[in-house]
């Protein structure tokens, strides 16, 4: 069985690339069951969740070039470990033969995963942004973001990028970062104002309060909601949910766990039939894209197994040679 390193993956994928390849994978489909989400309680300190996320398919008899594959993402999330510097978020990804179940990789789990939801968020924008979006705000500077920004910059002409974080010097952290790859990026302290500037408006972060207010918003806009991941999480407004068509990666997942969107159905703000597309529709041409210059349009993620697969799939592809 072979190990791929964070650095492994990185050599082994570019964001075009990913873009595609998800594009294939949301197109033919794959065995997703539903994630599987275990408390882990500990005797003190916050407990601990487990999160296993299965898929499984046969790319190869799909057309897509791909053997057949099982894969599983084996997550914990533990709170309390930035109190010792660590990361509350670690895992690793497991890809088996289709056929035998044999394993035969090993992968960094944080590291696919920031790939994957980015090329994700491209792949959707690749639909639903304007072709002649060139502003890019990201809100947000985790290690999530970085990626973002360069998978949106992959499928769109991005030449300026404004970074805005509650931490003024984690923002900057990250425009350090972008300008070292060549972008045209600044770090920006007045998040309503940049909301009417940019074309393309993507938020990695762990709001609960929104913070893309949907009145600042200008047409043509599209949103990229990635951070939230729980019912409980927000990171727009009702306003930008009831001006913008509304797209997700997929139905069964964002509306169940999606707090951007739960909340919004749960409140009648919006309704489930009014969601236009998922990804599978949308990459096969069953739904429609944008249809005008200067609709808003709002891209909401929470991740799927899918997803994980067929990133895994191309890591392993190119590097068991």
């Amino acid at each position: 069985m072979l190990q791929f390193s964070a650095g492994d993956i990185d050599r082994a994928l570019t964001f075009p690339g990913l873009v595609e390849t998800l594009r294939v994978a949301f197109k033919e489909g794959a065995v997703q069951p539903v994630r599987h989400h275990h408390t882990v309680e500990r005797a003190q300190g916050t407990d601990s969740t487990l999160l296993l996320m299965p898929a499984w398919t046969d790319f190869k008899a799909a057309g897509a070039g791909f053997d057949g594959y099982i894969g599983v993402k084996i997550v914990t999330v533990s709170p309390d470990n930035n109190d010792i510097a660590k990361p509350a978020v670690v895992g690793i990804y497991l890809l088996l033969d289709g056929v035998t179940g044999e394993p035969r990789a090993l992968m960094d789990g944080p590291r696919l995963t920031q790939w994957r939801t980015a090329c994700a968020s491209a792949l959707a924008a690749s639909y639903l942004a304007r072709e002649d979006a060139s502003k890019l705000l990201v809100i947000g500077a985790g290690a999530q973001c970085k990626f973002l920004a360069r998978a949106h910059a992959a499928v769109r002409p991005i030449k300026e990028i404004r970074v805005w974080n509650r931490t003024a010097a984690n923002a900057e952290a990250l425009v350090h970062s972008l300008r070292a790859e060549g972008f045209d990026a600044a770090a920006v302290t007045d998040l309503e104002a940049e909301l009417g500037w940019a074309d393309i408006v993507t938020a990695g972060t762990i709001s609960t309060t929104p913070l893309v207010k949907g009145a600042k918003v200008k047409p043509g806009c599209h949103i990229d909601l990635v951070g939230g991941f729980t019912p409980g999480m927000r990171e727009a407004d009702d306003e930008a949910i009831t001006r913008a068509r509304v797209y997700l990666d997929t139905r069964a997942g964002a509306t169940k766990e999606a707090g951007d969107i739960v909340q919004p159905i749960a409140a009648g703000v919006l309704k489930a039939e009014a969601i236009v597309a998922d990804l599978h529709e949308l990459a096969r041409g069953q739904k429609p894209a944008r249809q005008s210059a200067d609709e808003i349009t709002l891209f909401k993620s929470v991740g799927a197994a899918l997803e994980d697969l067929a990133a895994g799939i191309a890591v392993y592809e190119a590097l068991k040679r």
